[in-house]
């Protein structure tokens, strides 16, 4: 197979697996604090053969867009929004998760979770409301009291290097190698989760892009096609046929 058709596959093949990207996009604009994402691409050189340098498309991994969604209100005194940098605690099976997905609940022990049923970590562990303990309130540095006095804090977290976060289940994260650092500050709103950050437009303009992007690589490798087979029968020939 000539290199042409090479460049052109890998072209093709990355263009597949950015729109399998932004189709995930779109279908997350409304998961509450989900984070866009893109691929990341490169020039991959091969090395030269008599002289000829093979220039292909490498996609190396992906980027996400860690610009802070919406805030939404939603009515639920146990909902939370982080505004700025900062994640939540959460305990799982598998260890500690983190998340600004803030829809939390109380379970049967009266403990604050997740909607998967984890509990959301506080300063001093899990968190523990006091049964008939009146309106729950929760400031902005995630202080959380009620009638009978506080409660506990929520606690938030940042990492060096959020871009290295892999992606679990339920809108969680899990941190690698990396130790979370306590937030000193943080900036929280009761009554609110964060939107997802994904711009629809934008994400459809671009699924319309690959989709362009990819006919354009399948009519070259047709010509390219076109041009080997022609090639092939004009080189076939017996001389003087």
């Amino acid at each position: 197979m000539e290199n042409s058709v090479y460049v052109g596959l890998s072209r093709q093949m990355a263009l597949r697996r950015e729109m399998d990207i932004v189709a995930n996009n779109i279908a997350n604009v409304n998961t509450p604090a989900y984070k866009a994402e893109k691929m990341v691409f490169r020039e991959f050189v091969r090395e030269p053969e008599r002289d000829e340098r093979i220039s292909l498309v490498q996609d190396v991994g992906l980027a996400r867009d860690l610009r802070e969604g919406p805030a939404e209100p939603t009515g639920n005194p146990l909902d939370v929004a982080i505004h700025g940098e900062g994640y939540f605690v959460v305990d799982t099976p598998l260890g500690e998760r983190f998340t600004r997905h803030g829809r939390f609940q109380l379970d049967a022990e009266n403990r604050l979770v997740t909607s998967a049923g984890h509990p959301v970590q506080g300063e001093g562990g899990e968190i523990t409301l006091p049964i008939d303990g009146g309106d729950v309130s929760i400031a902005s540095d995630g202080t959380i009291s009620n009638e009978q006095g506080v409660v506990g804090v929520l606690r938030v977290v940042n990492f060096e290097d959020e871009q290295a976060l892999r992606k679990a289940a339920n809108g969680l994260y899990t941190a690698e190698d990396q130790n979370p650092q306590d937030v000193a500050r943080p900036n929280l709103s009761q009554g609110m989760i964060e939107g997802s950050n994904v711009q629809s437009i934008i994400e459809l303009t671009r699924m319309m892009q690959v989709s362009r992007s990819y006919q354009s690589a399948g009519r070259f490798l047709e010509k390219e096609d076109e041009r080997i087979t022609q090639m092939i029968t004009t080189l076939g020939k017996a001389p003087g046929a």
